[in-house]
């Protein structure tokens, strides 16, 4: 995992954006970089995400974040909690808080 210059500005915003380790140079720069595993389904709202130490529920499921993540590991996950998205690539997260996300940590999807 490698973290983009952008990444913790875009946390203090409630969102963040992941994208494969060979994300172009432009994507780098604003994302958080992870090796995607084969996925075994779709992300759904109900599902659980874990970053590290953070659990969040999955409220919500843009039209092409499923597609553009099997495809590219690449969506944003915004920590809002909210029902719908506002992009179709987004991904919306209920929790405690936004986490504080490191180099080292697992992003995992059940």
């Amino acid at each position: 995992m490698a973290l983009g210059e952008m990444v913790a500005e875009f946390l203090k915003e409630d969102f963040v954006v992941i994208f494969n380790d060979n994300a172009p140079s432009a994507m780098a720069e604003i994302s958080v970089l992870h090796t995607i595993e084969k996925m075994n389904g779709v992300i759904l709202a109900g599902d659980q995400v874990t970053i590290g130490e953070y659990n969040f529920l999955v409220t919500a499921v843009g039209d092409e974040a499923n597609k553009t993540f099997s495809e590219l590991g690449h969506c944003t996950l915004r920590f809002t909690g909210n029902d719908k998205v506002q992009l179709p690539g987004e991904v919306e997260l209920k929790g405690k808080r936004t986490p504080q996300i490191k180099i080292g940590d697992v992003i995992e999807i059940s």
